[in-house]
């Protein structure tokens, strides 16, 4: 078993923010009804809540073998200790994937192309990485 340690970091268990009622994300609701018609909208914004502590005590004994691609952690529940194995399948049956073994897991480069052009990118498409700045004004609004 080749497994790793996973350390804790700070952005485990956030969530985010798909309110366009928000003074600074009014312009993009067009993008903001797309996101909430995919599968990965629960995963982004889903809340619940658990103790800081649980998380950290999670990560800290947690390890992820790369083999068979599961993360398992020991934790103590009511005094005893059990195992957690996290799984890809658990993941997608949590957050209502419904997508099977055969769905694509990446968008086709013609496709991410095209959105490019339609938001109005004006950079090169055919670099690896999508420069902030050639972006119109509205998708470099800051939302913090």
């Amino acid at each position: 078993m080749n497994a790793s340690i996973v350390e804790f970091d700070s952005l485990h268990n956030t969530c985010c923010v798909y309110d366009e009622t928000l003074p600074k994300l009014v312009v993009f609701k067009d993008i903001l009804e797309f996101m909430k018609r995919l599968p990965i909208q629960k995963a982004l914004t889903n809340q619940h809540s658990v103790f800081r502590s649980h998380i950290e005590r999670f990560w800290m004994n947690a390890s992820y073998d790369e083999e068979s691609k599961v993360i398992t952690s020991s934790v103590s529940l009511n005094g005893e200790d059990k195992e957690i194995v996290i799984t890809e399948k658990l993941v997608c049956e949590v957050l209502d994937f419904l997508d099977d073994e055969n769905s694509p897991t990446k968008f086709p480069e013609r496709m991410v192309k095209g959105c490019m052009l339609r938001m109005g990118y004006s950079g090169p498409l055919n670099k690896a990485n999508y420069l902030k700045a050639c972006f119109p004004k509205p998708y470099k609004v800051d939302t913090t």
